[in-house]
């Protein structure tokens, strides 16, 4: 049998709830995506608090929520001590979208699931991976290859590929074949034939605009509501697809001249924007280029504004574009502007992605959208007369009962080394049990000493006599001298503590000052909240800048990539049937879509060998050069080493005759530029590439027809033998490889 292949969906299947998976290859067990909603419900988790402590490696895919969230509880509280793998910007911008998240919900509430230090020891776990860098795994999981490639939705985000003996296991969701202004499409076309592929259904059933319709009308929707004195509200994400957007405006209103001032506002917003600014490598081809030419970095914005609180906006009382963080208008800062502003006609609220199950963004995008919503106001305000009086009395309570415990347990450690020294080191112990001719015979034996006055501290049960209380502090020695502890001779402020403790901690100094000051405030206080009904008369728009393949580029993909067996996940359960149904009869006979915390199994049903190549083989093979790689036609027998191992030997007698094999493929569009630049009159014509004026190329067969899992589609030459024909095929052969 192949590798073993197993897939358990513990969250995230026939429904759009955040994404998790465990992915078991060969008993090696992979935790793929660790997602979380922005309601961060608990229930959610069960599957994976069953599987965690089973959990070998980590793969995050993209620096969201929905792909990350759940990471620091999960490691606080579910026991998941597993290495995390990601990318880069995985890593940083899912640490700051975190800290949002954390920061907007402590705002509101007595957020208790997960603090900023959790957050910062769950991403210390982080191992970060370029694209396209393999890693090999050790220990119970030798012999697999991970490796990063791009998945083009989110920057950083990542196709996964899992390689173990010769077969490929990809988690492709949330992908993106389109260019777009920061990145460059996935790379998963580049596949053919995998073992097994994981991919999502979450965009089955929708078709896109082109991008140029879908960007004009959204500028010219801002446009129109700023004309006429309203404000734009954009829920966005924290460090996700905002960046798309912020590219968008920025141009534009560079182009145009616009003042209406927009903002990016969340907690972290400084901080992103100096985090994706260093970047630069994994983003799009273009911005790349820019950058060697110009050295202009696309996100030294000059148009929009980062703040981290809403007094900012009060700068500009006029019109106003705010990007806001949370895009679920669950809490944070788009929470409460919509609000303020929802009962405005001028006003525009613009969603450009779908909102969570649930939320009240989702509400919101219902059709028919409704007049009136309930939302809870809630908010911080410092103690205050009685209530602090109360809330300090409490403190001084927990510290003295601290005071008194941490003495305590001092005193039994003084008594436990005292005795321990007492019995083993002292030789001067006296020994009770010899009868003394003394007047006081009878004190000692009861351990009472009348004379001697005991007064500060209790003698440990274990002395025999009246002393005063020492501690021999051993000290370590190397080879210089006394080995001594930096700290213990560092000036500690609890102040500096705390300042250090994230701001100049993970983020290396690049937290928002008013987010530090945020973290640092700890006057007492309490949150509030109320009941409001808001009147919805401000206009409500959707617009998809989700930055995911359509429908129909899925199922074009896929076809394409034709896997072995395929695994159909995350999408609601019409998508996730409608696709399921469409790819049996298209793309493969082995289509999965497993129900939550289902194991399949999709192991290949191909049988894999490990094979040596004897060194006598390898010194008669000719190598032939091709790109990356160098590819050579082999002659052998199978035998055995003396170790029982297959071994690859040279045949015992001639090799026989083979058919020339061509080995590569050809783009027509590019073929003709080429025979253009060596001088041939060259035209496309009838579906065919007409080279002078007798030779014609054409490709007979449908690319994506296959038969046996190999394509059926042939270049066929065709003309009279003539010196123009011959000159022509050595062109076509040069753009192959020959064996």
């Amino acid at each position: 049998m192949g590798t073993s292949v197993e897939v358990k969906a513990l969250c995230g299947v026939y429904n759009e709830k955040p994404l998790s998976y465990l992915v078991s290859i060969d008993g090696f067990n992979f935790l793929i995506d660790c997602g979380w909603n922005d309601q961060f419900d608990t229930s959610l988790l069960e599957p994976l608090s069953r599987v965690a402590s089973t959990v070998d490696a980590v793969l995050l895919s993209h620096p969201d929520t929905f792909h990350l969230g759940a990471l620091p509880y999960a490691m606080k509280q579910l026991g998941l001590y597993a290495p995390v793998y990601a990318t880069e910007p995985v890593y940083r911008l899912g640490l700051l979208t975190m800290y949002d998240q954390y920061l907007s919900r402590k705002q509101v509430s007595e957020f208790d699931l997960f603090t900023l230090d959790d957050i910062d020891s769950a991403f210390q776990n982080v191992t970060r991976l370029t694209y396209s860098q393999n890693h090999y795994m050790s220990g119970k999981g030798e012999g697999i290859v991970i490796a990063p490639l791009v998945a083009g939705h989110l920057l950083g985000g990542t196709t996964w590929r899992i390689t173990k003996d010769g077969e490929d296991v990809i988690y492709a969701v949330d992908f993106n074949h389109r260019k777009e202004r920061h990145l460059n499409g996935t790379v998963l076309e580049s596949f053919v034939h995998p073992a097994v592929l994981i991919t999502d259904a979450f965009n089955a059933l929708n078709n896109q605009p082109s991008s140029r319709q879908r960007d004009q009308e959204f500028l010219d929707a801002i446009e129109k509501t700023v004309n006429v004195g309203g404000n734009v509200l954009l829920p966005v994400d924290t460090a996700g697809r905002v960046l798309e957007l912020i590219l968008t405006l920025e141009q534009h209103w560079a182009q145009k001249q616009l003042s209406t001032p927009i903002y990016f506002l969340s907690y972290v917003s400084s901080s992103t924007i100096d985090y994706v600014k260093s970047f630069l490598e994994w983003m799009s081809d273009s911005i790349a280029k820019s950058f060697e030419h110009t050295r202009d970095n696309a996100f030294l914005l000059r148009k929009i504004k980062l703040v981290i609180n809403k007094s900012a906006l009060e700068e500009a009382p006029g019109p106003k574009v705010v990007m806001a963080s949370m895009a679920s208008l669950e809490a944070g800062f788009s929470h409460d502007l919509f609000v303020e502003w929802a009962a405005d006609p001028k006003n525009l609220v613009m969603f450009t992605e779908r909102g969570q199950f649930g939320t009240l963004a989702r509400i919101l995008q219902s059709d028919p959208p409704p007049k009136a919503v309930k939302v809870t106001m809630s908010r911080r305000i410092p103690l205050v007369g009685e209530e602090l009086a109360a809330y300090e009395e409490e403190q001084n309570r927990i510290k003295r009962e601290e005071a008194l415990k941490a003495t305590l347990v001092k005193e039994e450690e003084s008594k436990a080394s005292v005795g321990a020294e007492v019995v083993t080191t002292d030789r001067m112990v006296i020994d009770t049990n010899v009868t003394h001719p003394s007047s006081n015979a009878a004190g000692l034996h009861s351990g009472a000493f009348k004379d001697v006055l005991i007064d500060g501290f209790v003698p440990p049960s274990s002395s025999v006599a009246p002393m005063f209380p020492f501690y021999d502090n051993t000290s370590e020695w190397d080879d210089f001298g006394e080995v001594i502890n930096p700290d213990d001779y560092v000036v500690k402020d609890d102040n500096m503590e705390q300042s250090s403790m994230h701001v100049d901690g993970d983020l290396n100094g690049k937290l928002d000052e008013g987010s530090a000051n945020l973290i640092l405030d700890t006057m007492p206080s309490k949150v509030v909240s109320s009941e409001l009904t808001v009147q919805v008369k401000c206009s409500l728009l959707y617009m998809d800048f989700e930055g995911r393949s359509d429908g129909r580029s899925i199922k074009s993909i896929l076809a394409h990539v034709a896997p072995l067996k395929l695994v159909l996940v995350h999408g609601s359960a019409e998508a996730t049937e409608h696709l399921k149904q469409h790819c049996l009869k298209h793309v493969c006979p082995h289509v999965y879509a497993p129900q939550l915390e289902e194991t399949i199994d999709v192991t290949s049903d191909l049988c894999a060998y490990k094979v040596q190549l004897s060194e006598k083989l390898m010194s008669q093979v000719l190598f032939k050069k091709l790109g990356d790689y160098e590819i050579a036609w082999v002659d052998a027998e199978v035998g055995k080493t003396e170790k029982d191992m297959f071994s690859l030997l040279p045949l015992s007698g001639l090799a026989p005759p083979h058919k020339t094999v061509l080995v590569g493929d050809i783009k027509m569009s590019d073929f003709k530029q080429f025979l253009a630049s060596k001088g041939v009159q060259v035209k496309f014509g009838g579906g065919a590439l007409r080279c002078g004026e007798y030779v014609t190329i054409r490709k007979v067969g449908d690319a994506s027809q296959k038969v046996g899992g190999a394509s059926i589609q042939q270049i066929v030459l065709e003309g009279p033998l003539s010196e123009e024909y011959y000159k022509i095929r050595e062109y076509l052969y040069s753009h192959f490889y020959s064996l």
